[in-house]
């Protein structure tokens, strides 16, 4: 997905400002402000527009005349002919009645489009301890299919004159045991993986500096300079 685009920039800017952005959806939101500036500037432009909202429109108090329309309009029956309309009620009236709920709401369920789910997003944060091993830490942004099937990889700093002569490799980390290698990334930093069941057994991704052509044990060899969890 395209965050760059402005139009979509602005959506969830205000599906998020507004509170209707809620869930994994919000969570996603606030996880990917800080490395697309597409989305923290539209995220900041919808503050200013609410925040101008409430101090331009003053607080107004409803008169007790006001409130007294509302009580009578919500409690101009009483409660006795209330009773006797319910003792009314028969079994074939309630069954009608839960028969139309039913239809109604199957028929809202149908007409609403099918919902495309939205990629996982994953971003790895550099490690400083990589510093201490010679090499520059690199922050990445992964997004996973929902599916699980398909992962892209993107580094947030320039990778290519960092590492001349070297190899990064990507890695799925359990929650306990062995990392397991999903191969390595190309010259700019970027991957394209295609592999199913990615997201099984993984509590979290992380790239680690390797000789040319990867780990020769199948484990992580050299500094690891980014990690994101799940």
């Amino acid at each position: 997905m395209d965050y760059s685009r402005p139009e979509l920039a602005d959506r969830l800017a205000a599906e998020y400002v507004l509170g209707t952005l809620r869930g994994p959806a919000r969570r996603r939101f606030e996880a990917l402000v800080p490395a697309h500036p597409a989305l923290r500037r539209a995220m900041l432009d919808w503050q200013r527009r609410v925040d101008a909202l409430s101090v331009s429109v003053p607080e107004v108090t409803p008169s007790p005349r006001v409130w007294q329309g509302v009580q009578q309009r919500l409690f101009q029956h009483t409660v006795q002919p209330m009773v006797r309309w319910w003792q009314k009620l028969v079994l074939w009236q309630a069954a009608a009645g839960m028969a139309a709920v039913a239809a109604i709401s199957l028929g809202v369920v149908l007409s609403q489009p099918p919902v495309t789910q939205p990629p996982i997003v994953v971003v790895m944060a550099a490690q400083p301890d990589a510093a201490k091993a010679g090499v520059q830490p690199v922050a990445f942004v992964a997004g996973v299919s929902p599916d699980g099937a398909h992962l892209v990889l993107k580094p947030l700093d320039d990778t290519q004159q960092r590492y001349l002569n070297r190899a990064l490799e990507l890695w799925a980390v359990p929650p306990s045991g062995a990392p397991r290698s999903l191969g390595l990334l190309a010259a700019d930093g970027t991957a394209k993986i295609k592999r199913a069941h990615l997201l099984d057994d993984t509590a979290a991704f992380a790239v680690s500096v390797e000789p040319p052509g990867g780990s020769p044990t199948g484990a992580p060899t050299g500094p690891i300079i980014s990690v994101g969890a799940l």
